[in-house]
């Protein structure tokens, strides 16, 4: 065991935690969850069996992570944020055949109390603001905020909020350079 649990916490046999990772008070980790390295579990967290996190995700208290949701690296998901599996539950129903995956892709970061419809994808980098809605896809670098969420404009990979101009720009704090156009932001690499 490479990973450090607080007493409280439930890990379910079958679990996969990798190294360097922790868990904290009162989280229950399912049997079919696969969770990579150097995460952060916070206080009051439930992760499910069909759920793939990847390495240095950051899942802050309160957050339930039901079957379907895979969240890549680096993933950052802010207290008491909501995941979503069924489009319309009913408590007198049975729709677990019908759960939607939701993809958060590297680098993602989503706000306090924000909420996650199932059946979409969050873009590379993308950045939700707290107690956002969001219904629909995601695109790379791209800033929603609201409920329903909206199109804010879009965010470098370091935090910071890029111009609206389209053309190539660059990002006032890290120097990123990117391509602004109809069809969203694109990182230029070295």
């Amino acid at each position: 065991m490479n990973y450090v649990a607080h007493p409280s916490a439930i890990i379910d046999d079958g679990a996969i935690i990798g190294d360097g990772t922790r868990v904290w008070h009162f989280t229950h980790v399912s049997a079919g969850a696969t969770i990579g390295n150097r995460c952060s579990l916070g206080q009051n967290v439930f992760i499910g069996n069909k759920v793939q996190i990847g390495n240095n995700v950051k899942i802050q208290n309160n957050v339930s992570v039901y079957d379907g949701v895979i969240l890549e690296d680096n993933v950052f998901c802010g207290p008491s944020m909501v995941f979503t599996n069924v489009y319309n539950p009913r408590s007198h129903i049975e729709r677990k055949h019908e759960y939607k995956k939701t993809h958060v892709k590297y680098g993602a970061t989503i706000g306090a109390n924000a909420t996650i419809i199932c059946g979409v994808t969050l873009g590379r980098f993308a950045f939700i603001g707290a107690g956002s809605v969001v219904k629909a896809n995601v695109r790379d670098y791209e800033i929603i905020v609201g409920v329903p969420g909206r199109h804010l404009g879009f965010m470098c990979e370091c935090g910071v909020r890029l111009p609206k101009t389209h053309g190539e720009i660059a990002c006032s704090s890290c120097h990123a350079k990117y391509t602004l156009d109809n069809n969203g932001c694109h990182r230029h690499h070295a």
